[in-house]
């Protein structure tokens, strides 16, 4: 006896993924023109570019470990191959098709793109600030070991004196001025604070609007520079993106002179945590008494959901990739499942009221 039914009769009709898979849709039709693109450039890929990025936003919202796990996954589980638009009787994904075309994605910044049409999405519904921005950034720990992390000259290490082959890095320094990964050259040895452990990292920045908490922009940065150096780069893509901040909310790390002053000479308001005993033009008690400045130090604090979803859920804790190019583009697809799972959200939210 046979049985014939459709994926999408499985699947219930107020499950969260549905909104997902529309707003998503929505999304990947915007940027056909840059997928039409990639196919006449490369050659027709084994697997369609539009069902990489679906399935890249699979994995970061189920917290798969890898691309091979969510090729086994795919064979027997009927609600990824309907958000795939995949029948029950089609082949799965093949792992190694699968990671082969992610370097094209790479080379061609699609998932910016993709990213960028989620933001404008939620512009589109109104629920994107234009005014009132949040900026933070965090550590995003490298795929590579610390053993990794040798001199630039080929200079060998010493060996442990306990005979089981371990290096001695007793007594010696190591900077990034003559050491260098070699299983991640673009990683750095850096550490979030004073007395935190220095980790082969890389930089990761975010651009937050007060209103809806969204995530704006996200930053990937290989330098060791500090935190304001990046904001920097966040605000001229977002006037890029026609989005002129008003305010700008930022933690004590930002309380820069000259950061502050290139905020004031954009008409940005700096709501920036002071410290104490550092004067700074610009950022004095004319701005910290106001009613604003204390909404922007509270509302500022939400930017850590961001970065806890996209390192607990979205796999950003640790890179699963290396070099900066791959992982910038993990953490647009992360940053852009946020966002569809909060427009999802707020969307329902507003049609049940």
């Amino acid at each position: 006896m046979f049985h014939y039914f459709s994926a999408d009769s499985r699947v219930p009709s107020d499950h969260p993924l549905r909104r997902v898979k529309k707003l998503a849709e929505r999304a990947l039709r915007a940027i056909s023109s840059e997928l039409d693109t990639l196919y006449s450039t490369t050659g027709r890929p084994s697997i369609a570019p539009e069902r990489l990025l679906k399935g890249q936003l699979l994995i970061a919202l189920y917290s798969i470990r890898s691309d091979r796990q969510f090729c086994e996954q795919l064979d027997y589980n009927i609600l990824f191959r309907w958000f795939l638009d995949m029948g029950l009787e089609s082949d799965g994904l093949d792992q190694s098709n699968f990671s082969r075309l992610r370097e094209r994605l790479v080379a061609t910044d699609i998932a910016r793109r993709f990213f960028d049409e989620v933001v404008r999405a939620a512009r589109g519904q109104r629920l994107l600030s234009s005014d009132h921005f949040t900026v933070d950034g965090t550590l995003i720990e490298a795929g590579a070991s610390f053993k990794s992390f040798k001199r630039k000259d080929g200079e060998p290490p010493t060996p442990g004196s306990d005979g089981s082959g371990m290096v001695d890095f007793k007594g010696k320094k190591r900077s990034n001025a003559t050491h260098r990964s070699t299983t991640d050259p673009e990683a750095k040895l850096m550490r979030k604070g004073n007395g935190q452990p220095a980790k082969l990292s890389y930089g990761g920045h975010v651009l937050m609007e007060n209103r809806h908490g969204l995530c704006v922009d996200v930053l990937i940065t290989d330098s060791t520079h500090a935190e304001h150096h990046a904001a920097r780069t966040l605000l001229t893509r977002a006037r890029r993106r026609r989005l002129h901040p008003k305010t700008l909310g930022a933690d004590k790390g930002y309380h820069v002179k000259d950061f502050v002053a290139h905020l004031r000479q954009h008409a940005i308001r700096p709501h920036i945590a002071r410290i104490d005993g550092r004067e700074t033009p610009g950022l004095d008690g004319r701005t910290t008494c106001t009613e604003g400045y204390r909404i922007s130090q509270r509302t500022r604090k939400r930017v850590e959901e961001i970065f806890g979803w996209l390192k607990t859920v979205g796999g950003l804790r640790k890179s699963r990739f290396i070099g900066q190019a791959k992982t910038q583009m993990a953490a647009f697809i992360s940053g852009a499942a946020y966002n569809l799972l909060r427009i999802a959200k707020l969307t329902q939210r507003e049609a049940t009221i």
